[in-house]
């Protein structure tokens, strides 16, 4: 089950230039930056009461952010939800139809398990669920 949207992911070219646009545009700073090395991606995090936005900048030209700047340019490059059991929800969509695209979910930033949902079944949206990973 889906509880929420956790974000929503934005491509762009230059994160320094874009962090410094959403700061002025949200009024508050990124709460975080991380790189996240599986994706090929450094990110920033804002959020403004229960709404985050992650805005994302290629490390690598194969990257699939690279590719997807390459072809569609900046924007929405993903609308993320937060799942409580991430396996039950990747096994509920393949069930119903859809094509996830990760075997297994992976470490994403944000300390969270995720996976995607191509966006062929999804009206051209790239779904992204999210799980936080509870440390004992």
């Amino acid at each position: 089950m889906m509880n929420k949207i956790e974000h929503i992911g934005i491509a762009v070219h230059n994160l320094d230039q874009a962090c410094d646009i959403y700061e002025k545009l949200l009024g508050v700073g990124s709460y975080k930056t991380e790189e996240v090395g599986s994706e090929c991606v450094t990110t920033a995090f804002f959020k403004t009461g229960d709404n985050k936005i992650e805005l994302l900048q290629a490390t690598d030209e194969d990257s699939a952010i690279a590719k997807f700047l390459a072809k569609k340019g900046e924007g929405i490059h993903h609308i993320a939800f937060e799942v409580t059991d991430i396996y039950a929800e990747m096994k509920r969509l393949s069930d119903e139809g859809f094509q996830v695209l990760n075997e297994k979910p992976k470490k994403g930033a944000d300390n969270k398990l995720v996976c995607f949902v191509h966006p062929k079944g999804t009206n051209g949206v790239l779904i992204e669920l999210c799980q936080e990973i509870k440390l004992l």
